[in-house]
């Protein structure tokens, strides 16, 4: 039990950290093609680890379902995502993905089973989106620049897609190995990313770009990726859900205090209470569908 707590405190502390570290690497590559080191990298060392310990390679349908899951997951989510922080700061990109338990909310009633809607689900749901719209409203200057309403925009669509990719999973329900399955999703959606950004010009880092690139990079890869999924994925495993989802509510908090203290992120009361609102909501919404749950 003490290693699922400390993996807890693994997911919820460094999982928080990668939003700085892809701000900071985003200042030297594009975000599509950090993205897709990161995950290309990270998927070659963990699919190459499972197939040294004699494992088999999974049938072409759960190849496929890997593939179509890791590009929605990775690719219009992490992708996106990190390419959205060369555009907006990453606390508030933080912020804005904290809603991701409302989207998988919505989708799961539409694809998988209509559960009741309870007022408490409604009032969560409407507490959380108001507490994004008040971060909106402390960046209504900003929103007149086409880049950063190109960020917020990149990161919505990251958020809608990680949900749709958590509801297929369920879905699906790939009897694989979630580590195993993890790395081939990395591999799949890295190489995607990469060819993604070379299509659209923007070439391989030179090795040049200083410190800043690379160690990013490397953090993204092993401390991002391999530790911090590997830790969630045991966490899962050995802590009632409603206390593995924790992670979820320390990560901006994180996010946000790190680009506050290291990157000098703009940040201010309306800010810290619509942060606040925004988490309250999703908290809300998780109870409701936790009730939802012991009813049925």
């Amino acid at each position: 039990m003490k290693k699922a707590y400390l993996a807890l405190i693994i997911v919820s502390f460094f999982w928080g950290t990668t939003y700085l570290a892809s701000r900071i690497g985003v200042r030297h590559t594009h975000g599509l093609m950090l993205a897709g080191l990161r995950q290309t990298t990270a998927g070659i060392l963990l699919t190459a680890f499972f197939l040294l310990k004699g494992y088999k390679l999974p049938d072409k349908i759960i190849l496929s379902r890997l593939f179509v899951i890791g590009v929605m997951m990775l690719c219009l989510s992490n992708g996106l995502i990190t390419w959205a922080m060369q555009y907006i700061p990453s606390g508030l990109c933080a912020i804005i993905v904290a809603t991701v338990p409302i989207w998988i909310t919505i989708f799961s009633y539409f694809l998988v089973e209509r559960s009741r809607l309870s007022v408490l689900l409604l009032v969560g749901m409407l507490i959380g989106f108001l507490g994004v719209g008040g971060i909106f409203y402390d960046y209504l200057a900003s929103l007149m620049n086409p880049e950063f309403r190109l960020g917020i925009i990149l990161t919505l669509i990251a958020c809608v897609s990680w949900a749709l990719g958590s509801v297929l999973t369920t879905r699906w329900a790939l009897k694989v190995n979630f580590l195993y399955g993890a790395g081939f999703q990395m591999l799949f959606s890295g190489i995607v990313m990469v060819i993604t950004a070379l299509l659209m010009g923007h070439p391989f880092p030179s090795g040049g770009e200083g410190v800043e690139l690379w160690g990013s990079l490397i953090y993204l890869i092993f401390i991002g990726s391999i530790l911090g999924y590997s830790a969630y994925v045991f966490v899962l495993n050995n802590l009632p859900p409603s206390l593995a989802s924790v992670y979820a509510y320390i990560n901006p908090i994180v996010a946000v205090l790190l680009g506050w203290l290291i990157l000098k992120e703009h940040i201010n009361w309306i800010t810290v209470i619509s942060s606040l609102v925004t988490l309250t909501g999703v908290y809300i919404v998780k109870l409701a569908v936790s009730r939802n749950k012991q009813v049925a």
